[in-house]
């Protein structure tokens, strides 16, 4: 999990990357500061304690190079959602694919969830590209799921069972 101490990394991070994650990601308007990433660090222990959703940081040779996590669980349900992002000049090297992977094993083992859903605007490729590596199943498309640079964008719906995570 991220700690107060990753404020400073996680904005430089978010910082670094802003133009090439503003156009997925919609909370990069309300992060400005090094103290609104602390703030987001902060929220995600009510969440943690709460157990209404999991927050960590995503390291490479000790820096923090991206964020992912199960943005919602439903304990009642069984089902966790996972969100995740990664800095610019950390894609295309298999670090996000190896995150999901791990994320969702711990999903399924230690939280025993029965379900796990990656939602992907839908033209977001490189996104997409990891449920889809993970041998997720596309369910079907949400339309107008998320408001975005002040237009709606459809989400694509992936999802992965228990049954068929433990077969792979």
């Amino acid at each position: 999990m991220l700690s107060t101490r990753d404020a400073h990394d996680l904005y430089r991070l978010t910082n670094d990357s802003r133009s090439y994650l503003k156009k997925w990601l919609p909370w990069l308007d309300y992060t400005k500061t090094e103290e609104d990433s602390l703030e987001f660090i902060k929220s995600t222990f009510y969440t943690y304690n709460n157990r209404k959703g999991i927050t960590a940081g995503i390291f490479c040779q000790n820096e923090l190079v991206g964020v992912v996590g199960f943005n919602h669980l439903d304990f009642t349900n069984n089902i966790g959602t996972i969100g995740y992002w990664l800095g610019e000049d950390y894609q295309g090297k298999g670090i996000m694919t190896k995150a999901v992977s791990g994320l969702i094993t711990y999903g399924f083992d230690d939280l025993q969830l029965n379900r796990i859903e990656i939602r992907v605007a839908t033209g977001n490729n490189p996104s997409r590209a990891i449920p889809e590596r993970l041998q997720f199943t596309q369910e079907g498309i949400l339309r107008q799921a998320e408001r975005l640079e002040n237009q709606y964008v459809d989400h694509i719906l992936y999802s992965m069972l228990k049954s068929e995570w433990s077969q792979k």
